[in-house]
C-alpha cells in the first residue's frame, strides 16, 4: 500500500479476455492469461455478482487495497462493460475501509474521458493503473514480446493520469518484464535498469519487475522445450533491485511467483529460497541485498561476462530437478 504495509485483497475476474490476444496478433510472447479467460461474453449482472460475492468473503475492518485484476484491460469497455464498471466502482467507493483501488490496463485505453469517469465516482480512494511497459526499448517490445505499442503510447497514458493528480489521488504503475525472449542475461539486466529510470524520468508512480516465468501455451514455452530460452537466473533479479534502489527514486518491487522452480527464476537448490525470501524482505523494506553469497554465483558471473555465449549445464539439466 502506498501507506505503508497493510492488507489487500486480490480478485481476479474472469471476463471474454485480452482484445490483444484476442485479435490478430496473437497476444504477447510470455503471456497465458487467454487460456484463463471465458472466450465468449458475460453479462454485467454475472460480472458484477460474482464480485460481489467474492468481496463479501473478506471482513475489511481497516484500510485495505483492493486489487482487481482481469487478465486484460478493466478499462477496455469491450473486455469490462462499461455499466459493470461502474455498479463496481460504487460498490467500492461505499466501503470506507477500501482506501486504494488496483487495475491493469493497456495505455491505450488510459484516456482523460475514461480516468474522469472512473476517479469521479471513487473520489476518496487513491486509483492506481499498472500497466505492462515491459521494456523501454519499443524494438524489445515489439519484436520479442509483441506488445503492439510505443514508449510514446505509454507517456501518452502517464500523462493523462499525471493530468488528473491535482484533481484526484491517482497513481500509475509500470510493469518491467526482466529477460523477455531471444535476450541474454547481461542484456535482460541492462534493459530493465534502463527502463526504471526511463520510468522515473516519465513520471511513473511505482514500478514492479515481473523475472520471466514459463507459461505454457506461449512463444517462450515453446522455445524453453528447445532449449533455447531460459528465464533469469535468481542471480540476475538481485542484480537488477540493489542497482534501481540505489539509482532509481520511486518505489519498485519484485515478483517472486516462481522463483526456485524449474519455469522460473532458477539459482541452485541452495540458495533459492533464501534469496526469495531476502528479496520479499527488501520489497518490504525498500532497501538492497549484499553480503549473501553461494558457490552458484560464480557461474553466474561467467555467463553474464561472456554475455551468454553458452548455455551452463545446470539450465540444460532442468529436467534432473
Amino acid at each position: 500500500m502506498y501507506s505503508g504495509t497493510g492488507p489487500t485483497i486480490f480478485i481476479i475476474l474472469a471476463t471474454t479476455g485480452c482484445a490483444w490476444a484476442l485479435g490478430s496478433n496473437g497476444g504477447c510472447t510470455m503471456c497465458s492469461y487467454i487460456s484463463e479467460s471465458m472466450l465468449k461474453p458475460i453479462s454485467s449482472e454475472t460480472m458484477v455478482n460474482i464480485f460481489q460475492n467474492l468481496l463479501e468473503k473478506y471482513e475489511i475492518e481497516k484500510p485495505t487495497a483492493l486489487k482487481l485484476f482481469t487478465s486484460g484491460s478493466f478499462l477496455n469497455p469491450k473486455e469490462f462493460p462499461e455499466d459493470a464498471r461502474d455498479e463496481i466502482l460504487k460498490i467500492i467507493c461505499d466501503n470506507k475501509n477500501i482506501t486504494e483501488f488496483i487495475v491493469e490496463s493497456r495505455p491505450e485505453y488510459v484516456t482523460s474521458e475514461v480516468l474522469d469517469s472512473v476517479c469521479s465516482k471513487i473520489p476518496d480512494k487513491l486509483f492506481e493503473i499498472s500497466m505492462g511497459l515491459e521494456t523501454s526499448n519499443d524494438y524489445i517490445r515489439n519484436y520479442k514480446i509483441n506488445k503492439g505499442f510505443t514508449c510514446k503510447d505509454f507517456e501518452k497514458a502517464v500523462n493523462n493520469i499525471i493530468k488528473f493528480k491535482k484533481k484526484y489521488n491517482i497513481k500509475s504503475k509500470a510493469y518491467i518484464l526482466i529477460k523477455p525472449i531471444l535476450t541474454t542475461e547481461k542484456e535482460a539486466m541492462d534493459d530493465a535498469i534502463n527502463t526504471a529510470r526511463y520510468c522515473e524520468d516519465k513520471g511513473v508512480d511505482r514500478i514492479s519487475f515481473c523475472p520471466s516465468t514459463v507459461h505454457k501455451g506461449t512463444l517462450m514455452s515453446e522455445l524453453w522445450y528447445k532449449k533455447s530460452y531460459y528465464p533469469p537466473r535468481i542471480w540476475s533479479v538481485v542484480e537488477v533491485l540493489n542497482e534501481v534502489r540505489t539509482t532509481v527514486n520511486i518505489p519498485s518491487v519484485v515478483d517472486t511467483s516462481g522463483f526456485g522452480t524449474r519455469r522460473g527464476p532458477y539459482n541452485c537448490k541452495k540458495c533459492n529460497i533464501k534469496l526469495k525470501k531476502l528479496i520479499m524482505k527488501s520489497n518490504l523494506k525498500q532497501d538492497t541485498i549484499h553480503n549473501f553469497d553461494c558457490d552458484c554465483k560464480t557461474e553466474w558471473l561467467a555467463e553474464t561476462v561472456y554475455g551468454d555465449m553458452c548455455q551452463s549445464p545446470s539450465r540444460l539439466q532442468y529436467k534432473l530437478y
